[in-house]
């Protein structure tokens, strides 16, 4: 397996525990959500924090998708697109798990810029790949 097929199977895997992660959140909060006061009620920040983690799952899910057809498609290759994939990954990871370790103690929100300068560098690298 060259490093093309492997980067785009990694991505593909990654999309698709992104997507089951994002269902699995949202049942977990659907069986808690019809309570008005649940994590302190429907506008608070625990509240939010909680579901921008649960979406944040599908959309860098979709991204992580999308990345796998970039490289298999257009054929990028080299060290920029490693970095990509790197940064991907890590953004997916970080992102939910900020938002959920936010909603739990409110001063973590200061560690979103982990998440948000990962998928920025991945954007960056691959729009430079692609020229």
């Amino acid at each position: 397996m060259n490093a093309v097929n492997l980067i785009e199977s990694l991505h593909l895997f990654a999309g698709w525990w992104g997507v089951a992660l994002g269902v699995l959140s949202g049942a977990l909060m659907g069986l808690l959500f019809h309570r008005e006061d649940w994590l302190g009620g429907y506008g608070s920040w625990s509240r939010r924090m909680v579901r921008l983690g649960h979406i944040s799952f599908f959309g860098l899910a979709f991204l992580n998708f999308m990345f796998a057809l970039t490289v298999r498609d257009s054929l990028l290759t080299g060290m920029t697109v490693q970095s990509a994939s790197i940064l991907f990954l890590a953004g997916a990871i970080t992102m939910p798990l900020v938002c959920f370790l936010s909603a739990w103690r409110k001063p973590l929100r200061h560690l979103f810029p982990v998440p948000v300068l990962c998928i920025s560098g991945a954007l960056v690298c691959v729009l430079v790949s692609s020229v």
